[in-house]
């Protein structure tokens, strides 16, 4: 998986399913995606925030882009104080939350990989699992999904799991000659309450974290199929 920034439910129940969770340091960092970006709850509607990131080449890795100076950490953590200032778990969830922002570092993979090993702390998951793609003896020219491959050969993977968006993208019967099963995690529909508003649903992690209490969200990371 890529390293995305407080991203919703589904990707840490992918992590708590998995044995082993490789995050991509060593590929292109794409502007669309969700890298760097997410939505939270602002004014009962859904609003962006983002890490800024210091303009360069857009042929640059995920681990060679950097955090813009530009970035105000306090104005990013007083949006999320604000809007779940009254969450009924707001002092459980946001001194990690504003540990997170508030983490040192210029290099953007760096300061995104800290944030995972933070939520997998609070949410009780183990991070022991989590390997930079980088530090795997695989050829790293490789694209798409024969680096996918090469990267299960070499953990010994017999399983792959990967989000249900990746069914445009990855072809079972090409991973079973290869004597690995595919499997795709799909995230059920996850309502919760949401002040007095009406619910908004797959925000960052950061929107449960304040309304749902440790259980629940345990519970939560179970709730999906395999297709």
């Amino acid at each position: 998986m890529q390293p995305y920034f407080l991203p919703y439910i589904g990707y840490w129940q992918l992590l708590n399913k998995v044995d082993k969770f490789i995050v991509y340091d060593n590929i292109q960092y794409t502007k669309k995606g969700w890298i760097n970006r997410n939505r939270f709850l602002k004014n009962g509607k859904d609003a962006l925030f983002t890490i800024p990131l210091k303009k360069d080449s857009d042929t640059l890795n995920i681990s060679d882009r950097t955090i813009a100076s530009t970035y105000d950490k306090d104005k990013l953590t007083s949006q999320f104080r604000n809007t779940y200032l009254r969450a009924p778990y707001f002092e459980d969830a946001f001194p990690v939350i504003e540990e997170v922002i508030h983490y040192n570092a210029e290099n953007l993979f760096d300061y995104i990989l800290n944030s995972i090993k933070k939520i997998c702390s609070y949410l009780k998951i183990d991070d022991s699992k989590i390997t930079a793609s980088s530090s795997i003896p695989i050829d790293h020219t490789l694209k798409s999904e024969e680096k996918v491959l090469a990267l299960c050969h070499a953990m010994e993977a017999k399983e792959y799991y990967n989000p249900i968006g990746g069914v445009a993208l990855y072809d079972k019967v090409h991973f079973s000659n290869q004597n690995i099963d595919l499997k795709f995690l799909k995230a059920l529909p996850i309502e919760y309450k949401q002040h007095n508003n009406e619910f908004v649903p797959w925000l960052s992690i950061v929107d449960i974290m304040m309304f749902s209490n440790l259980s629940s969200i345990q519970e939560m990371l179970t709730h999906f199929t395999l297709e």
